[in-house]
């Protein structure tokens, strides 16, 4: 008899998540006897919940906001862009009962960004707006592109200049918002959670470079306000981070269970999903 492993979610909030069903559609592709769940947690509840979901044979968690920073602590081991992140998205159970802690939001969105919308990172002037456990998490695998530039842009500078810091890489920098002034980019990313209420930092107007893209970690049903910013200023591309949500989860998938699946179908029937649903509301 197959034996069904069990996998979650924890995040809180969490009922707007995809990841059940995006995991649910990988099992289903590869015929991976998985079971996995979306379990709201909150920061406070975290660790005796992860205790629980893994002494009760759970297999392996994924952890969103805001718990990636708990996570990156509760992980007994941790990959090395876990590490240099200091968030995690992915907890293992390895076979001799230690948990592993690795981020795969990083890879998630250079695998989106190259790989479904073919935006180049090589000698690219890059922005990331906000300096919390989102950018960490993407700006080791944007950094081993070798991108002309990155800079970062933060309400509050001392916390960029500590990931600066931190990452120590020459062509890193950082800036409040009014330090962006003059300034242009041709790849501007949005890893605040601002543009889901409809709210912006405050972004000069020509910031964004002829024929560049913007894209919003964030998703939703509709464009993120950052994703109408985007389209507003002409970009040749302004996306929302669906594609990211589901390569990060393939990586995870992965890791997992030894098999990575296909994400291009499950990119293009979330896509007609929410299309369908925009069109019917």
């Amino acid at each position: 008899m197959t034996t069904t492993d069990r996998y979650a979610v924890f995040g809180h909030p969490i009922s707007h998540s995809k990841s059940p069903r995006i995991h649910g559609l990988f099992a289903e592709q590869t015929r991976q006897p998985i079971h996995y769940t979306a379990q709201d947690v909150t920061a406070e509840a975290f660790q005796a919940a992860a205790d629980a979901f893994f002494a009760n044979g759970g297999k392996g968690l994924n952890c969103t906001v805001p718990l990636k920073e708990l996570a990156w602590q509760y992980a007994g081991r941790l990959s090395e862009r876990a590490r240099k992140s200091k968030a995690v998205n992915t907890l293992a159970r390895q076979t001799d009962g230690g948990i592993l802690g690795d981020n795969t939001d990083g890879i998630g969105l250079v695998n989106d960004l190259t790989l479904n919308h073919n935006i180049t990172l090589p000698n690219s002037r890059i922005l990331i707006l906000g300096a919390g456990g989102a950018t960490r998490g993407i700006l080791g695998p944007l950094l081993e592109h070798r991108p002309a530039c990155i800079a970062i842009a933060n309400r509050t500078l001392d916390k960029a200049e500590t990931i600066v810091a931190e990452f120590a890489d020459p062509d890193l920098s950082c800036s409040d918002y009014a330090g962006l002034a003059s300034r242009q980019f041709d790849l501007i990313i949005n890893a605040t959670s601002a543009s889901l209420s409809g709210e912006l930092p405050p972004l000069p107007g020509d910031l964004l470079a002829e024929n560049g893209c913007c894209y919003d970690l964030a998703y939703g049903n509709r464009p993120t306000a950052f994703v109408q910013w985007g389209l507003a200023r002409q970009a040749r591309q302004s996306l929302d981070g669906l594609g990211m949500l589901v390569e990060q989860a393939a990586e995870a998938f992965a890791l997992w269970r030894g098999i990575r699946p296909d994400t291009a179908p499950v990119i293009d029937l979330l896509n007609r999903e929410r299309k369908a649903l925009n069109l019917s509301g």
